[in-house]
């Protein structure tokens, strides 16, 4: 296993701009920023090189359609690594690829996340991955904020974001169709609630591919 590079994100509101630059070298590693004019800015390391690049739009558009939920070994290495450090651990997501695989770790706390936030947990997490060699291969580490399309992952997450607006989208089609967007009202058994067009529907926890939060401004 070999971490490539590691990517620290932290989530705004949309149409957010990079006002000021962050830059930290030492040795022959370096982190530099990515300003998107949507929803992130992105802090690279690389081992060695520094580039600069400006982009108008998410980043990861490509890699979302084939993030998928990590597997429980790996769930058991990262969660135990963020708590440790007093932060939430939102969720994961892996996109597992033969040259270069993707980690997405989300994390918050009642402060918030801050660029050192991620920093401090994207070190401690490289470190304790490195040793369990949980991950086949070469991979990208990335730590992120929730932002305000907060991605939802458990049962609680739908709980506690009742009567809040979201997108969720299937791993197979219901009812003809693979993204449904509406208001949740929380769990019912295994079956999250969603208000659709002034109609309740139920959706089986275990089918959803994705889910996230819809802004609201």
């Amino acid at each position: 296993m070999r971490l490539v590079r590691r990517i620290l994100s932290i989530q705004g509101p949309a149409g957010a701009f990079l006002l000021g630059s962050y830059r930290r070298s030492s040795g022959s590693s370096a982190l530099s920023v990515l300003a998107l004019a949507d929803t992130r800015v992105i802090i690279y390391r690389y081992d060695i090189s520094v580039f600069w690049k400006w982009a108008l739009g998410p980043f990861f558009v490509s890699a979302e359609s084939v993030m998928r939920r990590i597997p429980q070994n790996l769930q058991d290495v990262v969660e135990p690594a963020i708590a440790a450090l007093g932060y939430e651990l939102v969720g994961v997501e892996y996109n597992r690829q033969p040259k270069n695989s993707l980690l997405r770790v989300y994390i918050d706390s009642e402060d918030g996340i801050t660029l050192e936030d991620c920093e401090r947990a994207s070190h401690q997490l490289s470190g304790v991955l490195d040793v369990e060699d949980t991950i086949p291969g070469r991979y990208t580490l990335e730590i992120s904020s929730p932002g305000l399309d907060r991605p939802l992952f458990t049962a609680q997450h739908y709980e506690r974001f009742a009567g809040r607006r979201a997108r969720i989208r299937l791993a197979v089609p219901l009812q003809g169709r693979r993204t449904f967007t509406g208001i949740l009202h929380g769990v019912d058994g295994t079956d999250v609630l969603l208000e659709v067009d002034d109609h309740e529907t139920r959706i089986a926890l275990d089918s959803i591919e994705q889910a996230r939060l819809v802004p609201e401004y």
